[in-house]
């Protein structure tokens, strides 16, 4: 990754997280919805904010675009339920899920389109219920070798750090997650680096502006062929089918750095069901 996109991006959100310390006292998205509290709202902040102690089903599909040698489309669904635990009167734990559905493209002409289940990451992040402005979590990210093809995953157990901060200031809901994670068994080395940060702007109704670019390193490729760097966002509405609330959303990422066989842009499409208490 060039310096010069670094630069702008930690700069960005630098200064973003110090405008909005300096606004209004922050509500908490913590998916209780309390007597007089504007349910929608409190909706929208809840499912932007990956600690918040509420039940979740996130099916997020991905759809990149010139992908690999052939410059072909892949296509990545990931199944994200995100369960919450008390441990105590003053922490949290909450887990994430991502389950990969992969629709992977041909790399030479005499291979198929394979499709099947990718590498699962789980993370537990444990929260304090009560964090202040700044909410935090911090936890272990576990890799589980559960692809069906070598195509699509390494297929071997993984662990490493995982940390998450984020503040609710007014209409913003600004963060950052990261992890790193290494294989401790087989015979292919991982060593990958994630960060999302995000970035929403909440208006009246239920709808908001988004941006939450994955980042993320291979530290086994060469130092040219390394990251992967989109930019973008997109808009997403809270809504309700009968009772059962829904967070909808729609964004595209431009890879303004890539390996080799990396993806151009990205389309992501959203569709989480929400279980406030």
């Amino acid at each position: 990754m060039s310096r010069t996109y670094a630069g702008v991006i930690i700069f960005s959100l630098v200064t973003t997280f110090f405008a909005l310390s300096a606004q209004a006292d922050s509500k908490l998205g913590d998916g209780k919805i309390k007597p007089g509290e504007d349910a929608t709202a409190e909706l929208a902040r809840a499912a932007q904010n990956p600690v918040a102690s509420m039940i979740s089903l996130p099916f997020q599909n991905n759809t990149n675009f010139d992908f690999g040698p052939r410059e072909k489309t892949q296509n990545i669904m990931n199944i994200q339920p995100v369960w919450p635990f008390e441990l105590n009167d003053d922490w949290n734990l909450i887990t994430r899920t991502i389950i990969p559905v992969i629709s992977q493209p041909a790399s030479t002409p005499s291979q198929d389109r394979e499709f099947g289940l990718g590498d699962t990451v789980f993370t537990g992040f444990a929260s304090p219920k009560n964090s202040g402005a700044w909410i935090w979590g911090v936890g272990p990210a576990v890799l589980l070798p559960t692809s069906t093809d070598d195509r699509l995953g390494s297929g071997e157990w993984g662990a490493g750090p995982s940390g998450v901060l984020l503040t609710i200031r007014g209409p913003w809901v600004v963060g950052s997650l990261l992890s790193n994670i290494w294989s401790f068994t087989g015979d292919e080395e991982v060593n990958l680096f994630t960060w999302q940060y995000f970035v929403n702007y909440n208006f009246t109704g239920g709808w908001y502006l988004t941006s939450a670019p994955i980042i993320t390193a291979n530290w086994e490729a060469n130092s040219d062929d390394r990251w992967t760097v989109p930019l973008g966002g997109g808009v997403g509405k809270i809504f309700k089918i009968g009772k059962q609330p829904l967070n909808a959303q729609a964004s595209a990422y431009y890879n303004v750095e890539t390996p080799d066989i990396g993806a151009e842009w990205q389309l992501r499409l959203q569709l989480q069901f929400l279980f406030p208490k």
